[in-house]
Order: structure tokens, then C-alpha cells, then sequence
């Protein structure tokens, strides 16, 4: 049985969200815990396809393979399936907090509020930069990923 479930959300799951799962996943297995974890997208126009190549690999280059993941569209159900969405800006938070269901029983918040002295803070999308953008954005998704596994731990 997970301690917990965290469902990642950016615009098309294919950069910024694909990254926060697969820091999140090293980070959990890392310590130990046992957890759910996905991510999706606020759109769905890339549904089905793999993350950015980019993402691949910058995420290899920290000894995660994601090539498998597949994007996917944000449901009504995650919200009761998961115990934590995470936005990755406050565009995507707005939209989530826009399409929150009445029953929804997730904590939805912005996922840099987890690092002390970042609150407010949006992951940078990387989408239209280059190599060290993607670097930039598995640093801020692994540092938030890593104050998620020590909040879990208690």
C-alpha cells in the first residue's frame, strides 16, 4: 500500500511534469517509500505520445529512463485517485482549480511552495530552449522532489 499518491501537472506532459515524476520516482525509491505516482497534462493534445526528447535525455543523464511514459490528459477521477496534484505553474494551478470537482478529495497546490525560499515559483517550462533549460528544470523538479520526501517521511 502507498504512503502516498502525487499526480504532476504541466500543459502537454511531455516536458515539465514527465521530469517531476521521474525525480519524485528516484527520489521515493531512493528513501524507501512507498508511493503512487503519475503525471498529466492540463491539454491533451499530446496524449499518447513520449516526452520531449529533450526531457529523455536530460532525465538519462540522471540515470532515469522515462522514454516509456506516455502523456496523458488530466481526469476527473485524479482527483480522488491521488492524494497530491502538483501544478507547475500557476497557469496550469488556475486551470486545475478551475476543473476541481465537488468530491475532489486531492490536495492541489504549486509545486515549488514545497521548497523553502521558492513559494510562488513556477517551474520554467524548457519547451523552447535548449539543453540547459531542460537541466534547469530537473533541478527545480528534483529539489522539490526531494523537500516531498521529506515532508512524507514526517
Amino acid at each position: 500500500m502507498p504512503l502516498a499518491s502525487v499526480l504532476f501537472v504541466c500543459l502537454g506532459n511531455i516536458c515539465r511534469s514527465p521530469l517531476a515524476e521521474a525525480a519524485f520516482r528516484a527520489a521515493a525509491d531512493a528513501a524507501r517509500l512507498p508511493v503512487e505516482v503519475d503525471s498529466a497534462g492540463t491539454g491533451g493534445w499530446h496524449a499518447g505520445d513520449p516526452p520531449d526528447r529533450r526531457a529523455i535525455a536530460e532525465a538519462r543523464r540522471h540515470g532515469v529512463a522515462i522514454g516509456d511514459y506516455r502523456a496523458r490528459q488530466i481526469r476527473a477521477e485524479d482527483f480522488t485517485r491521488f492524494d497530491y496534484i502538483f501544478a507547475l505553474d500557476h497557469s496550469n494551478l488556475k486551470d486545475l482549480q478551475a476543473i476541481t470537482p465537488a468530491n475532489a478529495t486531492a490536495s492541489v497546490g504549486l509545486l515549488m511552495d514545497l521548497v523553502p525560499g521558492r513559494a510562488g515559483q513556477p517551474v520554467a517550462d524548457p519547451y523552447y530552449g535548449g539543453p540547459d533549460d531542460f537541466a534547469e528544470t530537473w533541478a527545480d523538479v528534483s529539489l522539490a522532489a526531494a523537500m516531498l520526501v521529506q515532508r512524507l517521511r514526517g
